[in-house]
């Protein structure tokens, strides 16, 4: 069987990124985003880690890049979070050590004894803000810098522990609604922009964020994820149900499909009506991929058939629509080509038998956005890496797109379980 071009792709950005040493890494990989998983070396050992667990690499590169990783001592306490510091590295430190029995492991009970303190902390603090009534910032729960990015580590190394519990227990909590100033808000509003900072021109009186890196498809993902496997919370499935219950709200038509808004305004919510329909990118981190998935995962998980066929048909529809396309403007994991290619893989595996094979479909010419048929392998993953805004590393970076490709190019899921970090799988 032939290879797919785009693993040409995969190969050339592995070998320029083989040494941490001599690759260019440029000044977000060797700064402080040292031990970020979007930007650093935590990130760019999950692409090793992944072609060295199928037998298309060797694992001293992977451990190489993670020894880079550990030159200096990781951030723990308030200053960390799931992308940065321990747990970032413990990420990729057990997506290693699955695949090397007894290595890592006196290295990985350490960081997570701090992950839980860390955790425990967190929640601590979320408790005292419900209990006082006050609404939430977006890095208390989302899933770049707060607990439910800590609990999609946590399901995956420790599902039945108390501290994953008390993690899923938050998240059906924050889907309790909040009462301010006589008006009902569901409990993940923020009273911010999307930015996480006040933005009292564009957002005025806050904004309640559906995506799946800042807002509750995260959350919705997390909750799918772990009654798919048993883990569940009080409340656990009714919390899934008020936040398919919000997307079906604010579900709109394009034309082709079903698509939903990186977020809804407090104008929005006091209409009842969104701004009409405007074509854009349907990414994983906002939009219409990453919410797609996260509603099948969930759909999965209450054995709900026709919202799962629906969300899939929505995916399906949202990588065919020509102008949602044309909005997306880069080859990255978080937010282009390639990351679509790797959501509509993740789907695919799931997907029931009526879309499956529309959505394995809409793959090739994903593909080859980010490869076109007859490019050089090499020229591209240099381009990547070199390029001054997203650089090497894994959410916008040459070492997302590589690890982006691998599984949508050989139609086989992830060994190394990499992207449980953006809670797809």
């Amino acid at each position: 069987m032939t290879a797919h071009p785009a693993l040409g792709l995969v190969d050339a950005v592995a070998s320029q990124l083989a040494d941490p040493y001599t690759a260019p890494l440029g000044p977000r990989a060797t700064s402080s985003d040292r031990q970020h998983l979007a930007y650093g070396p935590p990130g760019i050992a999950l692409l090793h880690i992944e072609r060295a667990a199928n037998g298309l690499g060797p694992w001293q590169r992977a451990h190489d890049w993670l020894a880079a990783a550990t030159r200096e001592p990781f951030t723990s306490g308030p200053d960390s979070h799931p992308f940065y510091g321990v747990s970032a590295f413990a990420h990729a430190l057990t997506c290693a050590a699955d695949h090397i029995p007894g290595s890592y492991q006196r290295a990985l009970n350490t960081m997570d004894r701090q992950i839980v303190v860390d955790v425990g902390c967190r929640l601590d603090a979320a408790h005292r803000r419900i209990d006082a009534g006050r609404l939430p910032e977006l890095a208390e729960f989302d899933t770049i810098r707060g607990l439910t990015g800590y609990g999609a580590y946590l399901l995956r190394r420790a599902p039945r522990s108390p501290t994953t519990r008390a993690v899923l227990d938050y998240c059906v909590r924050l889907t309790e609604p909040v009462t301010r100033d006589g008006e009902s808000l569901p409990g993940w509003w923020t009273e911010t922009g999307p930015s996480g900072s006040p933005d009292d021109d564009r957002f005025p009186g806050g904004h309640a964020n559906t995506g799946m890196a800042h807002g509750i498809g995260g959350v919705l993902a997390l909750l799918a994820l772990a009654a798919r496997i048993g883990t569940v919370a009080d409340g656990h499935r009714a919390a899934l149900r008020t936040i398919l219950t919000w997307l079906d709200r604010w579900q709109q038509e394009t034309g082709s499909g079903a698509a939903w808004p990186y977020w809804v305004n407090q104008g929005e919510l006091r209409t009842g009506r969104l701004a009409p329909f405007v074509p854009r990118r349907p990414s994983w981190c906002y939009g219409t991929a990453g919410l797609a998935r996260a509603q099948q995962l969930a759909a999965l998980a209450l054995g709900d058939t026709d919202r799962q066929i629906e969300a899939e048909n929505a995916l399906v529809a949202s990588l065919t629509d020509p102008d949602q396309l044309k909005a997306t403007m880069d080859n990255g994991l978080c937010h282009g080509f390639a990351g679509l290619a790797h959501v509509a893989a993740r789907t695919a595996d799931d997907a029931h038998p009526s879309t499956v094979g529309q959505l394995r479909a809409a793959i090739p010419a994903l593909l080859a956005a980010v490869h076109p048929p007859g490019t050089d392998p090499e020229f591209t993953a240099t381009a990547l890496i070199q390029d001054a805004e997203r650089g090497p590393g894994l959410l916008d970076g040459a070492a997302g797109t590589a690890l982006a490709l691998l599984a949508p190019s050989t139609a086989a899921p992830p060994r190394s379980a990499w992207d449980a970090c953006l809670l797809i799988a």
